[in-house]
């Protein structure tokens, strides 16, 4: 039978690809065998019960092999109809062309970028030490699974998986095993026109244990290697050779395999070789009544955890409140708002990126399951939590977390620990730096996971480290995501009201902070978590004045001016376009006033989104153009970011 469920795999694999005319076929059908052996006899998982907390985590690192995923959690019962089969890659379908996240049906993770599912399984390894350090009691392991990842050639050709795995290493994340599919098959060809590296000896130099399965089409071989991993105090990658495409006589072997349709004629012969019916979406019942032998052993170690947790919650009343607190967060923008002690900043001017560690370590006694780290900049980032400690391979318990110089993997990691569940994290990084890990927010955005992104050194205020530390693109970039909430607050009120927001959204987050200080304001509020309110109001404006983060002084002072001049200016903070374009139409307009169309925004950044507001009679003032180097305030007044430049463009097109 085991032959046969393999087999199984393989068709239905085939069938999915031929039927949408479209999807890869090859590596499905080469790594059935380890999918078997994974899903179906090693790894410990209830399709009953599919969020359970202490299930093993799997992830498809090669998401484009999709179709053996959805055919492997049909058969193990994951609410995968042959239908849905059917409909792979089709319009509404839940089989589409790469794994979206969706828990209840057996999705860990969104998966396609090659090499971010291992980054992710790096990230779900840490979270599960992180809550068994925290949780697990003597006779009460209530924590104790362990997560693996499948990944292709690419996924290794990738630098992010060489990120993601030097810091699995340092770590010991002794229960995170990968599966490494070498079938030396890439699109353009053999592997070997761009990739001829002995991968184990890599994995080895990473600190990882390197086993190497003699035929990766030996479940056997698979089953064995995946029971040595769990010996071991390292991180586990198997090598499984494999061959693309195989069981097809035309196609194995060949890069064809890797991206198309097999062909009609030759699924049949496939089906041929195999001894199967030539017949589409065909399972016998003895392969389902097969698997669903292993799926019903897996179910009773879901009952047995569960009576073990009763027990737990008998003999550790207050952890297991903790649990349900930590893996059902129901912290609200209320319950959060309301706490005065979040919104008490000094009236002295201050960096925003200073306000933020304030409030991080606010929030951290608030929040006992907020971690976080930084890519080697957490001096800078201020994003250290004083007294949680630092996460080693010999301490668990540390909330703060060193990433070392791995922006990339950072943003996946956090990824995967948000994915985990029963955490909540934060990242650090310069905003500059953002767009070495932009791949990962975008994952962060489509699977609606709620990282927090603090990205300090937001604009030319960053001074003399000159141009390429100085963004330009990058909000425009950042807020152009669907799903993503960005935010640049001026002072410290509104840093509060951003973090409040990113604990409570639901959403990915991005928070710009200045390095340079900025005043802190009287006017600004919690109104902030709005998006855009009104700091100072008139009844019938002349023009109306917008601004972000550290160019909200440039407007308070530009009206001050102005009205001294007999001109009647409104002022607004925009902290987050994002976030107020969420709001009601009646108070966008109480805000932004349709009638006044004489409108200024300025910003140190790119101008390109500010015309969505400021419409066509107003004027954006901002930076097109890279910076340089030399002190901020030189900087500021040389591309005329200032309330002087205000006042004159004001004065300009009232003209």
């Amino acid at each position: 039978m085991q032959n046969k469920t393999v087999n199984t795999i393989r068709v239905l694999s085939a069938d999915m690809v031929q039927q949408a005319n479209s999807g890869h076929p090859g590596a499905p059908m080469g790594m059935a065998p380890i999918a078997h052996a994974l899903w179906m006899k090693h790894a410990v998982h209830d399709a009953k019960n599919p969020g359970w907390p202490n299930r093993d985590r799997m992830v498809l690192s090669n998401g484009h092999a999709s179709a053996m995923l959805y055919s492997v959690l049909h058969l193990c019962g994951y609410g995968y109809s042959m239908e849905d089969l059917k409909n792979f890659r089709q319009l509404n379908s839940i089989t589409p062309g790469h794994p979206d996240r969706h828990v209840d049906r057996g999705v860990e993770v969104t998966t396609g970028p090659l090499g971010q599912g291992i980054a992710n399984a790096v990230g779900m390894a840490i979270a599960e030490t992180m809550l068994a350090e925290k949780f697990n009691r003597p006779g009460f392991p209530i924590v104790n699974h362990r997560t693996y990842a499948i990944c292709g050639d690419g996924c290794l050709m990738e630098g992010i998986s060489g990120e993601a795995s030097s810091l699995a290493g340092t770590l010991k994340l002794s229960k995170l095993t990968v599966l490494y599919d070498d079938n030396e098959i890439s699109i353009e060809g053999s592997t070997d026109l761009a990739f001829r590296e002995d991968v184990g000896k890599r994995y080895e130099a990473y600190g990882w244990q390197v086993i190497r399965v003699a035929d990766g089409n030996d479940t056997d071989q698979v089953l064995s290697a995946l029971q040595h991993a769990e010996t071991n105090d390292k991180p586990t990658l198997i090598i499984c050779p494999t061959i693309i495409a195989y069981g097809s006589q035309a196609k194995q072997g060949t890069a064809s395999a890797h991206g198309e349709p097999l062909g009609k004629e030759n699924l049949s012969a496939l089906k041929e070789a195999f001894s199967m019916p030539d017949t589409s979406f065909i399972v016998s019942d003895d392969v389902y009544k097969y698997v669903d032998g292993f799926m019903g052993e897996k179910h009773e170690a879901f009952l047995q955890w569960q009576d073990m947790f009763s027990q737990y919650a008998k003999q550790h009343p207050e952890l297991a409140e903790e649990w349900n607190a930590w893996n059902n967060s129901d912290l609200t923008t209320d319950q959060l708002a309301s706490n005065q002690e979040l919104w008490q900043f000094s009236e002295s001017a201050s960096a925003t990126r200073s306000d933020s560690g304030v409030m991080i370590n606010r929030l951290a006694k608030i929040v006992p399951n907020l971690i976080g780290g930084s890519a080697d900049l957490a001096p800078s980032n201020k994003t250290v939590i004083t007294d949680g400690g630092w996460y080693s391979a010999d301490n668990r318990s540390g909330r703060n977390i060193h990433f070392g110089v791995r922006e990339h993997a950072m943003g996946a990691i956090c990824n995967g620990i948000a994915a985990h569940g029963g955490l909540r994290v934060f990242c650090g990084t310069f905003l500059v730096f953002s767009d070495y890990m932009k791949n990962a927010i975008r994952l962060s955005a489509l699977m609606k996971l709620p990282v927090t992104y603090v990205l300090t050194h937001d604009s030319i205020g960053v001074g003399e480290d000159g141009e390429t530390h100085q963004p330009i693109e990058h909000l425009t970039a950042l807020r152009s995501i669907p799903e993503l909430l960005v935010y640049r607050p001026a002072d410290g009120h509104e840093t509060a009201a951003v973090w409040i927001a990113a604990l409570t959204s639901g959403f990915p987050t991005c928070i710009a902070l200045t390095r340079q200080n900025v005043p802190n304001y009287n006017e600004t509020s919690a109104e902030a978590l709005k998006g855009a309110y009104i700091i100072h109001d008139e009844e019938q404006p002349d023009l109306l004045l917008m601004a972000s983060g550290s160019e909200l002084q440039c407007v308070v002072d530009a009206q001050k001016t102005l009205e001294e001049q007999g001109v009647k200016a409104k002022v607004v903070s925009v902290p987050s376009m994002e976030m107020f374009l969420r709001q009601t139409e009646a108070y966008q307009h109480q805000v932004l006033n349709p009638a006044v169309r004489k409108r200024i925004s300025i910003e140190a950044a790119s101008t390109m989104p500010w015309y969505r507001f400021t419409g066509l009679e107003g004027i954006a003032i901002g930076i097109d153009h890279f910076g340089a180097s030399a002190p901020a305030d030189e900087l500021f007044k040389l591309y005329w970011i200032n309330a002087e430049e205000v006042v004159r463009r004001s004065l300009e097109i009232l003209r």
